[in-house]
């Protein structure tokens, strides 16, 4: 167990950060050094200093570091007391990307890069053999599926959306329709949404609804792990308040992602910035491993039924 310092506020945990942060990682303290003198901060962090667990620091303050409070946290370090920065932190062992809440500096969204050409060649492979190795492993069950929407909710079996893709380009994504069709319109599902018939809430809890943008897969519209593929709509509603979400369109969507996987469902602004920091986190950090682990993360979620 390592016991945290967190020295500062810049940057403001979400219940399911903290969740996360007690549970699998830490004990922590808060230390509000913006409102105390270096000094004072140094008697707190000392006090916890002195119990004798493993500690890590982390500098989450706006304000500069003055040389006295430098000075006493490198000199802690020689007694193996660690410190991180906030950025660092979150992406070390939150596994997203620090998105600060004022944005004076936009230096984040340089590290937030196009895949190369090794890493797009290897993404396409995996894209293409994956989807048709799914739809032939999947075909009994978008068999059953066709005739479970048929049964329960009469009308078109897929559900076509368009949907922002790969350089801000629209495309027509498929869905197996969840919805009763002429369902009112609105652009957020809530928990018990009357317009979902069973099957329909069924195939959402364990994704079977989107079995048919393997198609968009096929077609080049998406990737089969990616950022989600967002609704037109709701891009232009985001992108004025969050003026670098259009930063994730650098990459092609997915049928399944890292934020999807790692973050519930959202139906606001706030969760639409918490999710794009793990876009930001998947882009920065792509690797095979990662790709791995989305995989075995979504088949817990498809498995224990935690779809939304």
């Amino acid at each position: 167990m390592i016991s945290l310092i967190i020295l500062g506020e810049q940057h403001k945990f979400s219940e399911l950060e903290l969740k996360y942060i007690q549970k699998d990682l830490f004990s922590f303290n808060f230390i509000k050094y913006n409102e105390m003198k270096p000094t004072k901060a140094i008697e707190q962090v000392n006090s916890i200093v002195e119990k004798k667990t493993k500690k890590l620091i982390v500098l989450n303050t706006k304000a500069s570091v003055p040389n006295e409070l430098l000075l006493y946290i490198t000199k802690l370090e020689q007694k193996g007391v660690e410190y991180i920065s906030i950025q660092n932190f979150m992406e070390k062992y939150l596994h997203k990307c620090y998105i600060p809440s004022q944005l004076n500096d936009i230096s984040f969204l340089e590290t937030i890069k196009p895949l190369n050409k090794i890493e797009k060649f290897l993404k396409f492979s995996i894209d293409y053999i994956s989807s048709f190795l799914l739809i032939i492993l999947t075909f009994p069950i978008i068999f059953y599926t066709i005739y479970k929407i048929k049964k329960e909710s009469p009308g078109s079996i897929i559900f076509k959306q368009s949907r922002v893709g790969l350089k801000g380009k629209e495309f027509t994504c498929y869905k197996f329709r969840s919805m009763h069709e002429d369902s009112h319109d609105d652009p957020y599902t809530r928990e018990n949404d009357t317009r979902i018939y069973p099957w329909g809430n069924f195939m959402r809890k364990t994704r079977i609804d989107e079995l048919p943008q393997l198609i968009n897969v096929l077609k080049g519209d998406m990737h089969l792990i990616g950022p989600r593929a967002e609704w037109n709509r709701l891009v232009k509603q985001y992108e004025p308040e969050i003026p670098y979400y259009y930063k994730r369109h650098i990459i092609k969507p997915g049928i399944t992602g890292w934020a999807q996987v790692n973050y519930p469902y959202g139906a606001n602004i706030y969760d639409s910035k918490q999710k794009l920091m793990f876009d930001f986190y998947y882009i920065k950090h792509w690797s095979l491993w990662l790709e791995i682990k989305t995989v075995w993360k979504t088949c817990k979620v498809v498995i224990l039924k935690k779809g939304i």
